[in-house]
């Protein structure tokens, strides 16, 4: 497929959820000097850690847009410079990666980026190929683009060197670097967050100074968590994971604050750009209930990930769960003999919590307990267990321990 010049709808189509679009009507300027020709599209990312969320995948999805325009999208593998660890928003210098730790995580960031992405059209490069190749001259020549007032101009910077906090020179070489990335792959667009602008800027000084046509800088918003507070991310247990399974990627979508409804719309959805504001309306005006418009958008964005049939079967796991009380289908099972307790004597709570892997450690299962998060199902009858010392006689038939509305394990004897 070969791009053509498009005109203002398609323009929206293709900047659909930016923040920013750098230089003011650049896209269109850039298009019109490629004359038809494919953009070379670029998006870098240092693996600092394995798993990507929805959060990551709004940069993703605008990506594929293009991509499905006929674009050349290129993702850029940061193996050289996670090993230096980028600055952005951080306040104090960010531990770098070991060369084991970039190989796994960069492994996995492939794997996954070919849930939004098809890899078979997408021009992957490691930026070793040429930032380790670059002399101590070429260091030279490279910071001597900018100046240490330009890099002082950079926020989080400004705050550490007024609080006399330790700055290293090598945080100085890192938007200097992924700039060069740019000028090493002629990009003409480069697309990232909104905490990115900095970095992708720098790379349309560099590309200038190096005689190429610079780069379009596509800025997009941080998508918040599921906390409704914080950035999304894995650290905080705010996220919703690529590869989370489909009913539980579906139950954290319906537990994000009805506030956030319309960024997540516009920035996970990928529902097509009408349907979306349609579906904005219908909330806005009072005819759509906020419920409704989030089991519209949690299943809007399993099927983006797993396909229409397990987002209708995720839909179905939902409303049997919570709409209807009813406990999920399927569920890990665990026997007592496994967790090493006697089958016909009563086991403690903590260990059962522990042992089918409901809890992340002891003080979280007696916290859930305390707060009454914790319930035993039996034949049709559910129990809410409030004491942490407290021992469950496991039926003949089994039971089904709860923990929160999304985990269950059922407990038999084995």
């Amino acid at each position: 497929m070969t791009a053509q010049t498009t005109p203002a709808p398609e323009i929206a189509h293709l900047t659909q959820g930016a923040a920013e679009v750098l230089p003011h009507g650049g896209l269109e300027a850039k298009l019109k000097e490629r004359a038809g020709k494919p953009l070379r599209v670029k998006l870098g990312f240092d693996p600092t850690k394995p798993d990507l969320h929805i959060g990551h995948a709004v940069v993703l999805n605008a990506l594929r847009r293009f991509q499905d325009r006929g674009h050349q999208v290129v993702i850029i593998i940061g193996d050289f410079t996670a090993t230096i660890g980028d600055p952005t928003g951080k306040e104090a210098t960010r531990p770098p990666l070991s060369a084991d730790e970039v190989a796994h995580n960069a492994k996995t960031y492939l794997e996954q980026l070919g849930l939004v992405l098809d890899l078979s059209r997408t021009e992957v490069r490691y930026n070793s190929e040429w930032l380790g190749k670059l002399s101590m001259i070429d260091c030279l020549k490279l910071t001597a683009q900018t100046t240490v007032a330009q890099m002082l101009a950079r926020e989080n910077f400004a705050k550490r060197y007024e609080r006399n906090d330790p700055i290293g020179l090598h945080e100085f070489m890192y938007p200097l670097l992924q700039g060069h990335d740019s000028v090493a792959i002629e990009a003409d667009i480069e697309m990232g967050g909104t905490d990115q602008k900095f970095n992708n800027l720098m790379g349309r000084h560099l590309q200038e100074s190096a005689g190429q046509s610079a780069q379009i800088v596509m800025l997009y918003p941080i998508l918040e968590g599921t906390d409704g507070v914080q950035k999304m991310s894995k650290s905080l247990n705010n996220y919703i994971g690529l590869t989370d399974a489909p009913e539980d990627m579906y139950g954290k979508v319906m537990s994000v604050p009805d506030a956030l409804l319309e960024n997540y719309y516009r920035l996970a959805s990928c529902l097509p750009l009408g349907e979306i504001e349609e579906t904005l309306a219908g909330l806005e005006g009072g005819t759509l209930h906020p419920r409704d418009a989030k089991m519209r958008l949690a299943r809007a964005i399993v099927t983006r990930y797993h396909g229409a049939e397990e987002g209708a079967r995720a839909e179905e796991a939902f409303v049997r769960q919570f709409q209807q009380r009813q406990i999920p289908e399927d569920m890990p099972e665990v026997t007592l003999s496994s967790l090493g307790l006697e089958a016909n004597a009563p086991a403690g709570i903590l260990p059962l919590l522990s042992g089918a892997k409901l809890v992340a450690s002891t003080s979280e299962a007696r916290r859930l307990i305390q707060q009454g998060g914790v319930k035993l199902h039996q034949s049709d009858e559910a129990t809410v267990v409030g004491d942490p010392q407290a021992t469950v006689a496991i039926p003949a038939e089994g039971l089904v321990i709860q923990v929160g509305k999304r985990r269950f394990a059922r407990i038999t004897r084995g």
